[in-house]
């Protein structure tokens, strides 16, 4: 075979490869009850389940069937945690009945009932399980530190205290680091997982107000969303921008689905899902960009079919402000609470 040959056979391989990466849409669209907020959504592929934050409680949706199986009360609930090994799962929440206003609620997989609940610091936000550590950790931006607790018992075994800035998303990479954005600061942290110590300081320009976050592990690349309408890929070992490429604005969930290479990003101000393939560590291509639905802002991957969950709802008119003050939210359509889902 020929060079030429050759080229054009790596051309057709990689167009093919994209092309059918692509034609996804919205295919379905889940009502829940409930005329109030969300936050993050997270799917349990393995479990078969849907996790949706829904202000006053987590909403449990079967990922085959779309039914609600149950639901977990919280207050002014975010993100939820699940590990797997122990049967239990973790809600981070702004609790207004504790005096630091922040708490994670423990629950059985199985049943949902309620454990225990622990306090950590106020308006804990981002929650995930660190695979090295075996600990919880949550990133509590009005104490603008981070908590780590021990799944088994509860307890808070570890903090990080007296950061600067808004805390945003975190990931870990499994393997001693944890990855923390500071949103107003435009910066990417690297914590030591068990020191819980500060050990990179990383500036992201242009990628403004990083507010989503998630990795390729293997490759030790950090993929942050950006909510000036960017994305960055981020070398885990250097604190290095390796590139950036455009996205919608309003960016709140990144996903990175290792299977595929591909990296999702839904962005709620124009209502889009960003798709790129990961054509090596340093090397990034747009597969499509979805319509979604203005609002569109969270989002989780089912990794075992490819399927993208979005939270939204219709918002009627924004209030006209009153003098000298700021004009108040559109408020909630009732009724239109649901959870997109994306796929081919």
């Amino acid at each position: 075979m020929t060079k030429l040959l050759r080229v054009l056979a790596l051309f057709s391989l990689v167009v093919a490869t994209l092309a059918g990466a692509g034609g996804r849409r919205v295919i379905k669209k889940i009502s829940i009850p409930g005329d109030y907020g969300w936050d993050y959504l997270t799917a349990d592929s393995e479990g078969r389940r849907l996790y949706v934050s829904h202000d006053k409680e987590v909403v449990v949706l079967d990922l085959d069937s779309g039914s609600i199986v149950g639901t977990i009360p919280g207050q002014d609930v975010h993100g939820i945690a699940i590990v797997r090994e122990l049967g239990r799962g973790f809600i981070s929440a702004t609790d207004q009945s504790l005096t630091e206003k922040g708490s994670v609620t423990i629950f059985d997989l199985k049943t949902l009932a309620v454990i225990g609940k622990t306090p950590v610091g106020e308006d804990p936000n981002a929650i995930f399980y660190d695979r090295k550590t075996q600990r919880v950790i949550t990133a509590d931006r009005g104490s603008k530190r981070v908590s780590a607790i021990d799944p088994r018992t509860g307890n808070v075994t570890g903090k990080l205290e007296g950061l600067a800035g808004k805390t945003e998303h975190a990931v870990s990479d499994d393997a001693g680091h944890l990855f923390l954005n500071i949103q107003d600061l435009h910066k990417l942290l690297r914590i030591d997982a068990q020191k819980m110590k500060v050990t990179g300081t990383w500036g992201l320009g242009p990628c403004e107000l990083p507010s989503s976050m998630d990795m390729d592990r293997e490759n030790n690349r950090v993929f942050v969303g950006c909510r000036n309408g960017l994305m960055a890929a981020v070398d885990g070992a250097t604190g290095k921008v390796v590139t950036t490429l455009p996205i919608g604005k309003g960016v709140d969930a990144t996903e990175f689905e290792s299977a595929t290479g591909l990296i999702y990003f839904s962005s709620g101000a124009d209502g889009t899902l960003s798709i790129f393939h990961e054509d090596s560590p340093d090397k990034y291509s747009l597969v499509e960009r979805v319509k979604t639905q203005a609002g569109a802002r969270t989002m989780a991957l089912d990794h075992k079919t490819g399927k993208v969950y979005l939270s939204v709802a219709d918002f009627g008119p924004r209030p006209e402000a009153a003098p000298g003050k700021a004009p108040g939210r559109a408020p909630m359509i009732p009724g239109t609470f649901s959870v997109l889902v994306v796929g081919k």
